[in-house]
């Protein structure tokens, strides 16, 4: 840390080189996530003008051939498809990662290892082609009619996974081994050296791992669209179908035009607002952090 904080450090050649590359593509990506927002703001600008931003909150329904542009609907579908898979997928993901670290054999620790990452590379339309043949039939046995928020829980919870499991793996890997050492001289359990000295030294890795999965889950589209009925409604309860923003943007898009072609970007501004909240609040619970 001593190192990053001090410039002087930087005094080769090669290190002033790799400095400046590292600026050079750090402005990139941030101009092209400047770029992306005034994109969509641009686009947004003619239905906002036109209708108001307050008749995306207000309005009876979504039906803009009728000139009605509701998003709660889809809003509170997005939510809640991504809060309930995130509430499922932390605490198995971070466990998982726990059990590789501590507690399995290297053998058996680098099979999962390898599963785990399997799934990752698995496309999303393959997802949610077994969503659709295999999980939704599932559900409508139990409560008709298959295509739900449940579902949605269930596909994003597989999907985001590994996402949490791999992070949390790789932070749990990070921690010093003097830390442990430390902890068993002091004469403390496996489980209480996880919880109370391995946990809050990987509490950074496993916060990011969150956001990773939180903002996965947010722009998931094509499984969404494939298990969740999109039906334009707030879920009453879990078997009930919903859409997503994601899903209606890929539905309508391709024969939208004029305000409704406008009103989809609005769609996606309004996801990326979802995504800053994300990070704001990221940086916010991250300032009690103390770094060493």
């Amino acid at each position: 840390m001593t190192l990053l904080k001090n410039k002087t450090s930087f005094s080769s050649p090669n290190d002033i080189w790799l400095v400046s590359i590292l600026r050079v593509l750090g402005v990139i990506a941030a101009a092209i996530a400047i770029l992306i927002v005034f994109f969509l703001i641009l686009e947004s600008l003619s239905v906002l003008n036109n209708v108001g931003i307050t008749r995306f909150f207000t309005d009876s329904s979504w039906n803009p051939s009728a000139g009605l542009y509701n998003l709660l609907p889809m809003l509170s579908g997005t939510i809640l498809a991504m809060a309930g898979s995130v509430l499922i997928a932390t605490p198995i993901g971070i466990i998982s990662a726990i059990f590789c670290q501590f507690y399995a054999p290297a053998s058996v620790a680098g099979l999962y290892r390898r599963l785990i990452e399997l799934l990752a590379g698995i496309p999303s339309v393959v997802y949610g082609f077994w969503g659709l043949v295999v999980l939704v039939p599932l559900i409508a046995k139990m409560h008709p009619p298959g295509p739900s928020l449940l579902a949605g829980i269930a596909i994003l919870t597989v999907m985001i996974l590994p996402t949490i499991a791999l992070t949390s793996d790789a932070s749990l890997a990070k921690v010093p081994a003097s830390y442990i050492q430390g902890a068993a001289a002091l004469g403390l359990s496996r489980w209480a050296t996880i919880r109370k000295v391995v946990l809050p030294a990987a509490k950074s890795g496993l916060f990011t791992g969150l956001i990773l999965e939180t903002g996965r889950a947010i722009g998931e589209t094509m499984a969404i669209l494939m298990v969740c009925g999109n039906v334009v409604q707030t879920p009453k309860s879990l078997f009930d179908p919903i859409r997503t923003l994601t899903a209606n943007i890929a539905l309508e898009m391709a024969y939208a035009t004029g305000d409704h072609r406008s009103a989809l970007f609005v769609s996606g501004l309004v996801l990326m607002i979802l995504i800053a909240l994300l990070v704001a609040i990221a940086e916010f619970i991250s300032q009690g952090k103390i770094y060493e």
